[in-house]
């Protein structure tokens, strides 16, 4: 175990949401909610200001236009998100040779590494408020929340505690202090049900978990898990910070606050994930022949299934075809607190999809029609003449544009046909 505070975790703040506000001045203040817009959406992110009504993620983005129907709805700019994530990412690398992204708004860096005079606790706290400006800086105006201590798990607690746009640093001597009154919920990985058995067992705060022997745990939680949470509790967690290496495949997963068990609602989130992991193949120039579900169920059991294509693929629909095949053959009643998507088996070619997409018409012959241009809530776009908005939204063959950038005041909102052919999507920027 270390004796300094050195582990830093960032967490950029409501990070899809805040971006979206930084690049449309009219929704500055506002709520704002990224993710699915149609009936089966799941929400990705919400704004602090669409938080207050009880907006969360992985919530259904029904029931999120329930609590907030005025807020703004958006499909997500992954290109604008990640560019943004690879300017905070560079500033992170430029402190640190050591950093673990965990997330595109995410990452662990070792000050230990870093060019520091030493890691007093003064020094750390200096470091981290320039951190912190500089992040501010490069990303345009977003802010995010900094804890540093002795560990990781004390490093993201701490980013816990003063969000957003805070800074936490838990002095060497004292993580017991800070961790003893607080609920077992803060540690990861204790959802809803373990939080549930360690609440029967009258297991309430850390300082009472501290006192239950570690065999009494394995046996409320599994072995695992119990050894996990015994650690914990007592602040002992000896991970290192592991900087990222060349992937062998490409995966996306999310962890969610409370256990999920309406299928639909895990199908939707396998089917974003998926799209995600196809753009990124897409943008690489790779495919893959295996896609992989990895499913954390309510007691902390982890299941993964694999299914390998009879040629590689980076086409989003099939893997969430693919996924959702998956999914169906597990027995999730208990809940399900984590999901992901994964392809391997990389390969820098591609096969032309053998599946089809999602909607293909069962026909033997069919004659090809003219693509018709789709219009999705948040989307870039530039008119010839009245320059660059975003789609504000569309429908009936319509489609409302609100005509603003990141460096203008609040723009002029505009309909038009949605086939009108001055109007066109904007190409997002050219990716490594």
């Amino acid at each position: 175990m270390r004796d300094t505070a050195s582990v830093l975790h960032l967490d950029l703040d409501a990070f899809f949401a805040a971006v979206e506000q930084r690049d449309k001045p009219s929704l500055r203040g506002k709520p704002v909610v990224v993710g699915g817009t149609g009936g089966r959406g799941v929400v990705a992110t919400a704004s602090y200001e669409a938080r207050r009504y009880g907006v969360r993620s992985a919530m259904s983005t029904r029931e999120a236009r329930a609590r907030c129907p005025h807020a703004a709805f958006l499909s997500g700019r992954f290109s604008a998100y990640r560019e943004t994530s690879r300017e905070v990412m560079a500033v992170l690398r430029a402190a640190s040779p050591l950093v673990e992204p965990l997330s595109l708004d995410e990452a662990f860096v070792d000050l230990a590494a870093a060019d520091l005079p030493d890691l007093e606790v003064e020094t750390v706290t200096a470091f981290g408020e320039e951190l912190r400006r500089r992040v501010q800086e490069v990303s345009g105006g977003l802010t995010g929340t900094v804890g540093i201590a002795s560990s990781k798990f004390l490093a993201k607690v701490a980013s816990e505690l003063d969000k957003p746009d805070g800074l936490t640093v838990v002095p060497p001597g004292s993580e017991l202090d800070l961790l003893r009154p607080m609920k077992v919920t803060v540690i990861p990985g204790v959802g809803p049900a373990t939080a549930e058995r360690l609440r029967r067992a009258g297991i309430h705060t850390i300082a009472e978990l501290e006192q239950v022997a570690e065999d009494e745990l394995v046996r409320l939680v599994g072995r695992a898990h119990g050894q996990s949470l015994w650690h914990l509790a007592r602040a002992q967690d000896p991970r290192p910070v592991v900087p990222e290496r060349e992937a062998k495949s490409v995966s996306s997963e999310g962890t969610y606050d409370t256990d999920l068990t309406d299928r639909r609602l895990m199908e939707g989130l396998l089917t974003r994930q998926a799209r995600d992991v196809g753009a990124r193949l897409t943008r690489g120039g790779l495919s893959g022949r295996t896609v992989t579900l990895k499913v954390r169920l309510h007691d902390f059991t982890t299941l993964s299934r694999s299914s390998t294509l009879p040629s590689p693929t980076d086409s989003a629909a099939t893997i969430a075809r693919v996924a959702r095949t998956l999914l169906a053959d597990l027995d999730l009643s208990g809940g399900v607190r984590l999901l992901g998507v994964g392809v391997s088996g990389l390969a820098d070619w591609v096969q032309e999809d053998l599946f089809g997409t999602d909607d293909e018409p069962e026909v033997d012959v069919v004659l090809p029609e003219p693509p018709r241009r789709t219009w999705s809530p948040g989307m870039d776009v530039v008119h010839d003449e009245m320059g660059p908005g975003w789609v504000w939204g569309s429908g009936s063959g319509v489609v409302t544009v609100r005509f603003e950038s990141a460096s203008t005041p609040p723009g002029p909102v505009r309909s038009f046909r949605a086939d009108d052919p001055r109007l066109h999507r904007t190409a997002p920027p050219a990716e490594d």
